[in-house]
């Protein structure tokens, strides 16, 4: 299935795509590997969440105006993959040869993403996927000396391995579910080659979206979300287009977690469509095809 995204609606890409297209670049920018992660729980869990009619909810960043990249957009908590993350740490749930064969990747870097993707979401949502031993509750971090630790790993003072071996945690592996694969298009200044996971919110934790990089954060319902970019009126970029309508589509955020899609790496390629509109076209043959 090919699907053509338009850049109309995202300021920054469509100034891109222009400069690109008139041949205003040089060489395409190196790929960082990135890890992000939609953390989802049913619509009926919090009233205050939004309600616009879809049985799940996920949790939103929408990332401040000056940033480099993607401004004013509407995100999953994550980021790039950081040489911290490469360090040793206790591990439970699924290996590191597993998770390689879901992500596609080799072994050192599987593990750096994984990393990135629970360090990330503490970081940007004070949620840590850590417990002390494999099948315990999640670790409570809401207090004002978990918070320290948590202004330490943003500072990068500290790895993730420094905090759980400090506190005799292990990594929960098996919170986490992989569901896409997705790589910048050459057009953009910035580049990732981004894994995207799915985790369900732990009961009894709060969540609370307080980093810099983010000028509003909360649950939202996917489809409303979805309504406001058909609209014009939110800026959401084409692999996290993708993720809010599949998740739209689910009827459990239980059923969303466990399911098993195909993952295949997805790079949009920039291109002039028949009306002349700039659109990042998108090749989805051998995934699940998305709606829309």
């Amino acid at each position: 299935m090919i699907r053509d995204f338009s850049t109309s609606n995202a300021p920054a890409l469509h100034a891109t795509a222009l400069a690109w297209l008139s041949g205003e670049h040089g060489e395409p920018a190196p790929l960082r590997p990135a890890a992000t992660v939609m953390i989802v729980r049913d619509a009926s869990d919090d009233e205050s969440g939004s309600s616009g009619g879809s049985p799940v909810e996920v949790f939103l960043l929408r990332r401040v105006a000056s940033m480099a990249f993607a401004p004013s957009t509407i995100v999953f908590p994550g980021g790039g993959v950081d040489p911290r993350d490469s360090a040793e740490l206790p591990w439970a749930g699924p290996g590191v040869l597993e998770w390689s064969v879901r992500l596609g990747a080799d072994e050192e870097a599987t593990r750096k993403l994984v990393v990135a993707a629970v360090r990330e979401v503490f970081e940007e949502c004070g949620v840590l996927f850590a417990s002390a031993d494999e099948d315990g509750p999640l670790v409570e971090v809401s207090s004002p000396q978990w918070q320290q630790v948590r202004a330490g790993l943003v500072a990068r003072e500290l790895s993730l391995s420094d905090v759980l071996r400090e506190h005799g945690l292990c990594l929960r592996t098996d919170l986490l579910r992989a569901h896409a694969h997705w790589v910048t298009p050459v057009c953009e200044p910035r580049r990732f080659d981004t894994r995207f996971f799915v985790a369900l919110m732990p009961a009894g934790r709060a969540i609370d979206g307080a980093t810099s990089e983010a000028d509003h954060a909360g649950w939202f319902d996917p489809a409303s979300v979805l309504a406001d970019y058909a609209a014009g009126s939110a800026v959401v970029l084409p692999p996290t287009l993708v993720c809010l309508e599949d998740l739209a589509a689910s009827p459990s955020a239980a059923e969303f977690f466990a399911q098993e899609p195909v993952i295949r790496r997805i790079m949009p390629e920039l291109v002039v469509n028949d009306a002349g509109e700039a659109v990042m076209r998108t090749d989805f043959a051998g995934t699940k095809a998305p709606r829309g």
